[in-house]
């Protein structure tokens, strides 16, 4: 059988700015497989051109066997695209929004509401069905964009960054309709920077960064390729960071990062018999700890490992080839 997708040495630039710079990739049908970096790596460009919806400028790339130049066509019959922004009408209900796709694919009326009350209820949202689509949550009209993309069920389903601005809650209903999905044989694209949502979805990642890909594997390959131990250090207050991190630095002779929360460090360990050095020059310091841990590195501190910057960028790390990813 061949791959859901092939990519070989694809590139796309806008002006100046190189987007895509020589990807390669291979993508097993029926996985969910995770395009993960910050805004402005590549993503979006790389998911619209599999998509047919960008011309590339060099290289090849295959989705069900098909090319995405030569046969966009037959791509396109056997694809869908949820976008980062919903492309659902505010004004319809959701049945009719559903009702509306259905027929501009090709369904007759009668088939078009059949399938649209069964996404409905396979997507939790039945009892909104006849509600304007501007009264739903955040959550709910995402789970009606990706409804929308099962209309006719895809064999490749490209995600670009589908959870981005939802509260958790909606996040970990899309999380559940993205796996119940790839359960059913659909392949899916998912783009994301969410460290934690590539590491749950993904069976395989691509880590891209700056239109280049810098690493590739399960999340345990990738966790595994920048080290076996990494101490995590939760400190009772802010105040101690800059303290704490030099004495873990001179103490473990390694460098000390950042975690979620101005409270916590990690650290990549080479020996463990040196945890207890690092921890007792803590305590001779005055600085109170209020939990750590030894484990694996979490998808941020191999993130950070990789490519010398976290996953999310700051406002001040934002170009023209952030502006070009994000539809701005």
């Amino acid at each position: 059988m061949t791959p859901a997708i092939e990519i070989t040495a694809l590139a796309k630039s806008f002006g100046a700015t190189r987007a895509v710079n020589g990807i390669d990739l291979t993508i097993a049908r029926g996985s969910v497989y995770g395009l993960l970096g910050p805004n402005g790596a590549g993503k979006t460009t790389t998911i619209r051109m599999l998509a047919t919806l960008l011309r590339p400028d060099a290289g090849t790339a295959r989705v069900l066997g098909h090319d995405i130049v030569r046969e966009a066509g037959a791509v396109r019959a056997k694809v869908s695209l949820t976008g980062q922004f919903a492309s659902i009408d505010e004004d319809l209900t959701g049945q009719e929004n559903l009702v509306l796709v259905g027929r501009l694919l090709g369904l007759s009326w009668r088939d078009a509401r059949v399938r649209a009350t069964e996404l409905l209820g396979a997507f939790a949202l039945t009892e909104a069905a006849t509600r304007q689509v501007r009264t739903f949550s955040g959550g709910m009209r995402r789970r009606l964009d990706i409804a929308a993309s099962f209309v006719v069920t895809p064999e490749v389903l490209f995600l670009d960054e589908p959870t981005t601005g939802l509260d958790p809650r909606s996040r970990n209903q899309v999380w559940d309709i993205v796996r119940a999905i790839a359960a059913e044989g659909t392949t899916v694209l998912l783009t994301t920077q969410y460290l934690e949502e590539a590491d749950r979805l993904a069976d395989r990642l691509a880590v891209i960064d700056h239109g280049r890909l810098i690493a590739e594997g399960t999340s345990r390959d990738l966790k595994s390729s920048v080290g076996a131990n990494t101490l995590h250090i939760q400190l009772v207050t802010t105040e101690d960071q800059s303290r704490a991190r030099e004495q873990l630095t001179r103490a473990l002779d390694a460098e000390v990062h950042s975690g979620a929360d101005t409270c916590s460090l990690s650290v990549t360990i080479a020996d463990v018999k040196r945890v207890a050095d690092a921890l007792a020059a803590l305590s001779a310091a005055g600085i109170d700890i209020a939990e750590f841990s030894l484990g694996q590195p979490s998808l941020d501190e191999v993130f950070f490992a990789l490519t010398g910057h976290p996953a999310q960028p700051t406002a001040s790390q934002d170009s023209p080839a952030v502006a070009q990813e994000t539809g701005t």
